[in-house]
């Protein structure tokens, strides 16, 4: 049985329509209006082994905020419809990427229970892209995947300067984690609880 799921969100500020497939080629379709987060998604995708359709529009003319949060909702639920009952998951994972000089840990457990450590400085970074997407977003993003998701996770700048670096070795090392943690490696929930 595939591992997808399918979602849309509209409200006031937004309207998201989004496909997630787990076990996918690492393909995407993403249009949110924001290119820099358009290319931010893309990393999800392809270093993930997902396949992935975002069509996103909101009132980026205010700000971006709105429309990058309410996508990390969107697509942070569709991860935990997929996952489903999470039976014989490898569950955790960690690993560390780099991008020229930016380095970025990353560590997951897809426990049920969500909580989000972003250790990433991005105060002192220039807005990137045209229309912009301020780098402190990329916070707001997990944020919202993570509380949506139900899952733990933990994001740690240990070096870099660039602010193009930092965020995608962020994505890519989040998606490589849920990669790893998405394998189906035996049977059961991998819980003494009997449930995530």
């Amino acid at each position: 049985m595939a591992r997808s799921a399918i979602a849309e969100r509209n409200t006031a500020e937004t309207r998201i329509a989004a496909r997630l497939e787990l076990d996918g080629s690492g393909t995407w379709s993403v249009d949110t209006g924001i290119p820099f987060f358009d290319h931010m998604l893309a990393q999800l995708a392809k270093h993930g082994g997902l396949a992935l359709e975002v069509k996103a529009e909101g009132d980026i003319e205010v700000d971006s905020h709105h429309l990058v949060e309410d996508v990390g909702i969107v697509l942070g639920g569709l991860l935990r419809e997929a996952l489903g009952a999470k039976e014989g998951l490898a569950r955790y994972s960690s690993v560390a990427i780099p991008l020229d000089e930016a380095l970025v840990s990353v560590a997951l457990d897809l426990s049920g229970r969500p909580y989000l450590y972003y250790q990433v400085d991005t105060a002192s970074m220039a807005p990137l892209g045209n229309p912009a997407m301020d780098p402190q977003l990329a916070e707001e993003f997990f944020r919202a995947f993570v509380n949506s998701a139900g899952i733990c996770l933990h994001i740690e700048l240990v070096r870099g300067k660039n602010a193009h670096h930092v965020l995608e070795a962020a994505f890519k090392a989040v998606a490589r984690a849920i990669r790893a943690a998405k394998v189906v490696e035996g049977t059961g929930v991998p819980s003494t609880k009997g449930v995530l």
